[in-house]
């Protein structure tokens, strides 16, 4: 289990997801829900949320689980 929120829009998991649209890292979050503004980007973010994103993102990455795009 991880030590971050995974609550729907946070920096866990838009990490999470980012890495499963195969997207880049780009740090940010919706504290409102995923796409309801607003949306705060990296310089708006404390380090614990920075490291949060890339938590949820690394953890993707090492599952292995990827959007099928075929």
């Amino acid at each position: 289990m991880s030590k971050y929120s995974d609550k729907h829009g946070f920096p866990f998991d838009r990490g999470g997801a980012d890495s499963y649209y195969d997207r880049p890292r780009d740090p940010h979050f919706y504290p409102n829900g995923t796409g309801n503004s607003p949306r705060i980007n990296m310089s708006m973010m404390s380090a614990e949320e920075i490291e949060a994103y890339h938590a949820g993102y690394d953890e993707n990455e090492n599952s292995g689980n990827k959007k099928d795009w075929g």
